[in-house]
């Protein structure tokens, strides 16, 4: 009787690449085969897929390139109208930080991307995947990329039973082991298509997956436990009010947040400031000016990464000779798709300037809310 070999079969590249070269998924921002990368492409998608699916990104992406179709335009760009690109593609700190580092690859690289990981994570916004993902795509440097789906890959493959975060560092450097010589840029993104298209979180197709033999988490049995999370407390939930304010040339109130945290330099009717402890009664007293205010019935709610958000609605329409309050502006109606506005705050505007059974009227005590300045 032949004695079993107990030693883990090592994966081989090689058969991870003759599956690419078959089944590649045809991608916008992916050179055809025989092409060479665009290094602006490549820098640009992998900043959009942070976090977010390539079933979004794909219209973003194609829309945002026709608008900024080289790295020199997008650094000549305001950043207003970068972030107006960007709205409603979410995790608005990456469109800051994309337009910050398209002005530093040409002030400071000659509008030429660094050809190094460590080049590239001197840029703004640019970390260790990013940096990992656009060297080996863009410039085929032996570079290990570890997105999510890299991650499950590999912790399915090695069986890593070590929960995530924890365990991201065996995860990379099993990962880094693993990219060849040749081709690795090609192997960077055949492991991105093995976890979104076969090693799915779900029901993975083991049985047509090129590492199928060597996959440890398989041959246990483990393949949908793995990789392990620990678990994540849910966020405490804010409440708010939003302001919006209607003028009779139908005029919408904007103003534009601050230039760095959550949202910023996006555009926003005038809301209240967002803790667990808001006090709705008070609400009024933070509206932007003086009118005759009407709460709307319902809340607009909204899921960030770190807490969920409720805001209350209040609407007033005002005359047509009404200043806008300081720092904020007057924004006709139909022109409310040129500002930036996050997906919240079109969820807001949707509430209130669609029909809708209203609430009561409040009118707000004489003291004018703007005269306090807004608070965040």
């Amino acid at each position: 009787m032949l004695a079993v070999d107990p030693r883990p079969i090592k994966p081989d590249a090689q058969d991870l690449l003759a599956w690419y070269d078959r089944h590649r998924r045809d991608l916008p921002w992916r050179a055809k085969p025989g092409e060479r990368p665009d290094p602006y492409r490549v820098w640009l998608s992998e900043i959009m897929l942070q976090q977010t699916t390539v079933a979004a990104v794909r219209p973003f992406y194609e829309a945002f390139l026709k608008r900024f179709p080289t790295v020199k335009k997008l650094a000549a760009a305001k950043p207003e109208a970068v972030m107006q690109a960007w709205a409603g593609l979410g995790y608005y700190s990456r469109a800051r930080n994309l337009h910050a580092c398209a002005v530093a690859v040409v002030t400071q690289h000659g509008g030429r991307f660094p050809d190094t990981e460590e080049g590239l994570r001197r840029l703004p916004g640019i970390g260790d995947y990013t940096a990992a993902a656009i060297a080996a795509i863009a410039f085929d440097r032996p570079a290990a990329a570890v997105d999510g789906n890299v991650e499950r890959v590999v912790s399915r493959l090695f069986l890593v039973e070590e929960p995530l975060p924890k365990g991201r560092a065996a995860i990379r450097e099993l990962a880094r082991a693993l990219v060849p010589a040749d081709r690795p840029g090609d192997f960077a993104q055949a492991l991105m298509d093995l976890g979104a298209t076969l090693c799915t979180p779900k029901r993975p197709a083991c049985a047509i997956c090129p590492w199928m033999i060597p996959c440890r988490a398989r041959a246990e049995g483990l393949q949908e436990a793995l990789p392990r999370k620990a678990r994540k407390e849910p966020g405490v939930l804010r409440r708010g009010a939003a302001f919006v304010v209607r003028r009779a040339d139908d005029s919408i109130l904007l103003r534009t947040r601050p230039p760095s945290g959550l949202l910023g330099g996006m555009a926003e009717p005038p809301t209240s400031a967002w803790a667990a402890d808001y006090d709705l009664a008070k609400a009024i007293l933070d509206a932007p000016l003086e009118a005759r205010w009407r709460r709307l019935p319902g809340a607009v709610r909204h899921v960030f990464t770190h807490f969920p958000l409720e805001l209350t609605v209040y609407v007033a329409q005002v005359a047509a000779d009404t200043p806008a309050p300081d720092g904020m502006r007057w924004t006709a109606r139909a022109r409310l798709g040129e500002e930036a506005l996050p997906g919240v705050m079109k969820k807001v505007l949707a509430h209130a300037l669609s029909p809708s059974p209203g609430g009561g009227e409040v009118r707000l005590p004489s003291r004018r809310a703007a005269s306090r300045g807004t608070r965040r």
